[in-house]
């Protein structure tokens, strides 16, 4: 199940980040880091204007897209990231998370998508290239450029309907209150 992820979540997403080996965190965060540096990022990502998508397997946060505003001199562009576990790879959930992340991003008015990557992360290269981004190199990373193009009814619709399926799903999960 895919579905955003609240600030009750942020212990399964800094879990999740925690079980990443270290060539998964290198990739995502284009530098070795240390347990402490995620635990903090986790954090980070449920105090500010983050918004967290979040692959769920059993009730784990196993994969996470991440849409981050990027700095006021850059307008209308926000920042993706993708972080996938090992044993989930390669069944198309990153491609998922980012088509989420992408449709979010038009909604909340961004035009501009940017992705940084590892040169060597070619799966990262690949699902951004089935949403059309312009690669290319800059300062040692791979970057990846995504036009999110205006919102239509049907992304709106559709983005409405997710919500709605969402609440059900996490009113169901709520325990009774006597």
């Amino acid at each position: 199940m895919i579905r955003t992820l609240s600030r009750d979540d942020e212990p399964r997403f800094r879990d999740h980040l925690l079980r990443l080996d270290e060539p998964s965190r290198h990739d995502r965060f284009l530098s070795a880091v240390g347990d402490s540096f995620l635990v903090e990022y986790s954090r980070r990502c449920f105090t500010g204007d983050t918004l967290v998508v979040g692959f769920l397997s059993e009730d784990l946060v196993r994969a996470a897209g991440e849409l981050h505003t990027t700095e006021p001199w850059i307008p209308q562009t926000g920042e993706a990231g993708l972080s996938v576990e090992l044993d989930y790879r390669n069944r198309g959930i990153g491609t998922r998370l980012l088509k989420r992340v992408i449709t979010s991003a038009r909604h909340r008015g961004f035009r501009h998508l940017r992705m940084n990557c590892h040169p060597r992360n070619l799966a990262m290269q690949a699902i951004a290239r089935k949403f059309e981004a312009e690669l290319h190199i800059e300062a040692g990373e791979t970057v990846g450029d995504i036009e999110t193009g205006p919102p239509t009814a049907f992304s709106l619709l559709r983005q409405a309907l997710a919500d709605v399926a969402e609440i059900g799903k996490a009113a169901i999960r709520l325990p009774l209150r006597r």
